[in-house]
């Protein structure tokens, strides 16, 4: 049922208060970006009765509205939280939207740390047919990862990154969706919350207790891997964040054949943590390869490309960042999202 929850046949509001423009903001956006899913309204007060184009530059014509009575004469079923404020809660003022979301009879989809379908103002409220999916929630019957994957004769692509929150999974779809345009089998493997509303399936890797981390990825990469071509598996994380755990048992589990380094143009110390600096590329490159190369993989693993993120830029400052990029770390490079994704499944297919 959960995984049938986001289909063609639900009318989707997506609650994204103060999102469009900012971090917080990405689950909503990849939503907007990729779904195949009916969006009928995106609620953000900011915004409102703005040109969702203009502001992101997604091909959708969807309104913008101040709150969800306001998305109501859309005729919505269903709304998905497309935020994630720091520390995984939502402001009370926010979750007042939620509820009066179930009141209507809309079902929700919560890709937050807090649970909602236990939570008793909201449970009072459902009615028969209604569903409040929480989507962390650590599988069953999980196992320690054996570095299984390696046995498996598809390309397995994992992007990392130098931050959090800078297109790894971004870049991971887009290279989906060009292997599938190739001709190739292909299957987008998601690791997070937003993947997962995306593509209806995946592991919400940072609800998995450390230990089986690793262990659900693998799982993941056994159960598609022998039907694919091409594996692509959603990076989580960064291993130069200090906060972050998941970017090592993705590497752990999957096995990759190649890595993909996603980088934001012009960023220099991680978001938020100012006295953590990032180191060049090249550095990065390193580190990344040399982990991955003792991870149970057999054989040197390689950064086969670099996906930049030049959201930031305009056009011709993107393909100057590009280029620069490319004779710093000698590695093919684009950004995916403007230019496509063939650059890097070429490096891909060629290394």
């Amino acid at each position: 049922m959960e995984e049938s929850l986001i289909n063609a046949s639900r009318r989707i509001a997506i609650l994204l208060h103060e999102g469009i423009k900012s971090a917080p903001g990405k689950t909503g956006l990849g939503m907007l970006r990729y779904s195949d899913a009916q969006i009928v309204a995106v609620i953000d007060e900011e915004c409102a009765g703005q040109s969702l184009f203009e502001l992101t530059h997604i091909q959708r014509d969807i309104p913008i509205v101040t709150s969800v009575k306001a998305a109501l004469p859309y005729a919505p079923d269903l709304l998905v939280i497309g935020i994630a404020p720091s520390g995984g809660g939502l402001p009370e003022a926010w979750f007042v939207e939620v509820r009066e979301a179930v009141a209507a009879g809309l079902s929700v989809v919560n890709g937050l740390h807090t649970p909602m379908a236990t939570h008793p103002q909201l449970q009072v409220l459902l009615k028969e047919g209604q569903v409040i999916w929480d989507l962390r929630q650590e599988p069953p019957g999980l196992s320690i990862a054996t570095a299984q994957a390696r046995q498996l004769s598809c390309r397995r692509v994992l992007t990392v990154g130098t931050d959090m929150a800078i297109g790894k999974m971004s870049a991971s779809l887009e290279m989906h969706r060009t292997s599938l345009q190739r001709g190739w089998r292909s299957h987008f493997l998601a690791t997070g919350q937003t993947g997962m509303m995306i593509s209806g399936a995946g592991i919400p890797l940072d609800a998995v207790r450390v230990d089986f981390a690793a262990g659900a990825v693998e799982g993941e990469v056994l159960r598609w891997g022998p039907s694919c071509d091409i594996l692509q598996v959603e990076g989580q994380g960064s291993l130069l964040h200090p906060g972050s755990t998941g970017t090592l048992p993705l590497i752990r589990g999957s096995q990759p054949t190649h890595l993909v380094l996603v980088h934001k143009w012009g960023q220099t110390h991680i978001y938020r943590c100012p006295d953590v600096a990032i180191p060049s590329l090249s550095q990065v490159i390193e580190l990344y390869e040399g982990i991955a190369s003792v991870a149970g993989a057999v054989g040197k693993v390689s950064v086969a490309a670099v996906a930049l993120n030049t959201a930031n830029l305009e056009e011709e400052e993107a393909k100057q960042a590009i280029s620069q990029t490319q004779a710093e770390t000698g590695l093919p490079c684009t950004d995916p999202i403007r230019f496509g994704a063939d650059v890097l499944l070429d490096a891909i297919i060629s290394s």
